[in-house]
Order: C-alpha cells, then sequence, then structure tokens
C-alpha cells in the first residue's frame, strides 16, 4: 500500500478514546472515552492503536471516575496494561453514526481554516478541548506563540463548511489577543 493510501485510510478513522493506566492488578485498564455515550465506545468493534499495529476488542466491566474500567483482548497483565499509557484508541469511520445536523465530530473540525465574518484568515482548528464548561477550539494563528482557544458555540461559530474545509468565526472580544477598548470611568466628567 502506497503512503498516501494509508494516509488516506487513517484519516478515514476517528479517535474514540485513550487508555489512562492500568487498573487492578489482572490485566484491566482505565479508558478515557471521547464519545458522547461513554459506553459507545465498545459498541463500534475493535479499536486499534494510531498506527495501526494493534487491534482490541473491548469489553467494558464497569464505570469508574470519568471514564471506565476495560478489558482489551490480548492483555493480561496489569504491566501490560499500564505499558499501553496514553494510547490512544480509533476505530472506522464507517462504524460510527451519522451526526445529526448541526452536530459534528471532533475529528471533522481539526485542519479547518478559520476566518471572520469578512473572510479574512484567523487560523486552523488543531484540536478540540472541553475543560468541563463546553468545548473550545483551539486554533494556531499565524504570529502567535500560544494557540488560541475560543468557544464553540452556534455564535461564536455560525457556519462550517466541512467539504470547503472552513470554519466562519465569530469570535469573543479578546479571543486573538485583541484589547478591549479603555472603558471610561462612569464617574468622569
Amino acid at each position: 500500500m502506497s503512503e498516501a493510501s494509508d494516509k488516506d485510510k487513517k484519516d478515514e478513522r476517528v479517535c474514540v478514546g485513550a487508555v489512562a493506566g492500568a487498573f487492578g492488578v489482572r490485566g484491566e485498564a482505565r479508558l478515557k472515552p471521547f464519545t458522547e455515550d461513554p459506553r459507545a465506545v465498545a459498541s463500534y468493534g475493535p479499536v486499534e492503536t494510531e498506527d495501526g499495529a494493534r487491534s482490541f476488542t473491548l469489553k467494558i466491566s464497569r464505570p469508574i471516575g470519568d471514564g471506565l474500567a476495560v478489558w482489551l483482548s490480548g492483555v493480561k497483565t496489569r504491566e501490560e496494561a499500564e505499558a499501553l499509557k496514553g494510547t490512544r484508541l480509533y476505530v472506522s469511520r464507517e462504524a460510527l453514526p451519522e451526526p445529526e445536523e448541526d452536530e459534528f465530530y471532533h475529528a471533522d473540525l481539526i485542519g479547518l481554516k478559520v476566518e471572520d465574518l469578512k473572510g479574512e484568515p484567523l487560523g486552523v482548528v488543531r484540536s478540540v478541548q472541553n475543560y468541563g464548561a463546553g468545548d473550545f477550539l483551539e486554533i494556531v494563528t499565524p504570529g502567535r506563540k500560544a494557540p488560541a482557544l475560543m468557544p464553540f458555540t452556534r455564535e461564536t461559530a455560525p457556519k462550517i463548511d466541512l467539504k470547503g474545509g472552513r470554519l466562519v468565526a465569530d469570535p469573543p472580544e479578546g479571543v486573538f489577543g485583541e484589547e478591549a477598548p479603555p472603558q471610561k470611568d462612569p464617574e468622569a466628567p
């Protein structure tokens, strides 16, 4: 298979979770699912590592904290489970249901060019983060050392054109480093 077709195959996959370490002493792993319904992570069929070198069948044993305790096929010991810590797990895009209107897989947003309402370029979506208060787009902007974090809402991202590879943004003030205009003191003459 050519390098280009390997890349295309990888682009057709979606990351559905990551191994967070071992759980217990008999080979169970802690899994951080990236699916809307955490238990759905096991319903899409076998998962594979990012490089495609390993494949696992998941069996959920129970919810734990912000994740799941799972059995990964072929993993028999705590040490084997711990060695997988940080491993991102992928499924074929075809295994996932089509998103509803105005819903997007994070994988679809990554790489979109971001422009403002006037069509001026702002940057490129590098990742989608969620710190507990909703999704944020991490946008890499030329000339900035740190990426901009923009809340991902209908107001801030009024148009998403997946086929065109772009996202139109109406970012809140300060997201891209612009300063707020000085406020006039209400008691000043």
